[in-house]
């Protein structure tokens, strides 16, 4: 896997580095309601897609994800095609009780917030809350989705793509990739950059 990831190194760089930039920015900057927006973004993703979250994230607006009653989150979903609408609806709305809490969460250790995320939010697991923490500028944590774990398989590093992640198997895959990424030469987080632009040509979030 290194061998083939450095050979897009140099032509990932400057893409996996601007947006590694952006996601700090939004981190030490952004509002509660910019960060809850960003958790959003992540329960929507599950089972489904970064790109499709992208879109309702540009759709809704961060004031849509506070505001819009559950009923007008369902709907707005359905709209841009999400798999399970009325479930991230009611998830999103819920979740709205965490506001307020977010910015003092990205103060903990990266694996405490990870846990306190699991824990609190809904439609949250080990990965959508890495992903959310990597997305705030945190880069020691992996995010094990479905691409990333089938790139593991192909390349021999775990034996097949498990129907669930524990949260021990989700640790012990982690710290599998941590141990690549130092090998490579970068943090867990803008390693999952390389690894995505090895597997799609591009750099998405």
């Amino acid at each position: 896997m290194l061998e083939d990831l450095n050979k897009i190194r140099d032509q990932a760089r400057e893409l996996v580095e601007k947006r590694f930039q952006e996601f700090v920015l939004l981190g030490q900057n952004g509002t509660e309601e910019d960060l809850f927006a960003e958790l959003s973004f992540c329960v929507l993703t599950a089972n489904w897609s970064a790109q499709g979250g992208i879109r309702a994230q540009q759709e809704i607006g961060k004031n849509g994800f506070l505001t819009f009653s559950e009923d007008e989150l369902e709907r707005w979903l359905a709209k841009v095609g999400h798999r399970y609408p009325k479930a991230r609806a009611a998830y999103i709305v819920k979740n709205r009780s965490l506001v307020g809490s977010l910015r003092s969460i990205l103060k903990l250790d990266p694996c405490v917030a990870r846990e306190w995320l699991v824990k609190n939010a809904l439609g949250i697991g080990y990965k959508e809350a890495s992903h959310f923490l990597r997305n705030v500028g945190i880069d020691s944590l992996a995010i094990l989705d479905r691409h990333v774990l089938s790139l593991m398989q192909q390349y021999e590093i775990i034996n097949q793509v498990p129907k669930a992640l524990t949260r021990q198997r989700y640790l012990n895959y982690e710290n599998l990739l941590r141990d690549l990424a130092r090998t490579f030469g970068e943090s867990l987080g803008k390693f999952d950059l390389y690894l995505w632009y090895f597997i799609k040509k591009k750099v998405e979030k």
